[in-house]
């Protein structure tokens, strides 16, 4: 990647990200012109090139922009610090909220690039994905007291179901067009006091 992209102002650059959010969440992989996203920038495809060497660094970039700027402002969001479960999500879901406002396409982008199939760049979606799941898994159970749960409850399963809710929620989300972050942040405290209800020793 051209170094000339980070010189950029910053309003350039969210414009060249987001139209590449917006290309590649509507398309796959393979059907995202380069041109379009060029188009959509503002920017000649020859200027574009000059920036990302290829189509296939572009993506990649966008994916790890992802990871960074989430992990970015979960911190800064005091995600990682708290001992209670809910509360850390509670500040997680403003944070992405927070993204999202800046990144409209962000959400849709990092579903459909977890289940691109094409061989060119899946693996190394895979590899990251896992790397920074990792990450932010271990950073937020760092804190977190055991004892706000339900004794005998398996906090293990409980993550892996509120993930699978939480991702089934957003595929649906995603497929039905334009996102309404109002109504996707009342839905999610919604689930949230569910989870607390089912979950918490004193909810």
């Amino acid at each position: 990647m051209n170094e000339r992209f980070f010189s950029l102002p910053e309003e350039k650059r969210q414009a060249i990200l987001n139209a590449g959010y917006r290309v590649f969440s509507r398309n796959s992989y393979k059907n995202s012109p380069m041109s379009e996203i060029a188009g959509d920038a503002g920017i000649s495809k020859s200027l574009l090139f000059h920036y990302f060497r290829n189509k296939k660094e572009l993506y990649l970039f966008l994916w790890e922009n992802c990871a960074r700027t989430t992990i970015e402002h979960l911190t800064r969001w005091g995600c990682y610090e708290q001992k209670g479960l809910f509360e850390s999500m509670e500040r997680g879901m403003r944070a992405k909220m927070e993204i999202l406002r800046k990144y409209p396409d962000m959400g849709n982008f990092t579903l459909r690039a977890f289940y691109e199939k094409d061989p060119e760049i899946s693996a190394a979606v895979q590899e990251s994905y896992h790397r920074y799941f990792n990450l932010k898994a271990d950073r937020t159970r760092l804190n977190l007291d055991p004892g706000q749960f339900r004794p005998g409850l398996d906090i293990p399963m409980m993550y892996r179901e509120m993930y699978w809710a939480s991702e089934g929620y957003l595929w649906e989300t995603m497929q039905q067009g334009d996102v309404d972050l109002d109504r996707m942040e009342q839905d999610f405290t919604r689930l949230m006091a569910f989870w607390k209800s089912v979950y918490l020793q004193n909810p």
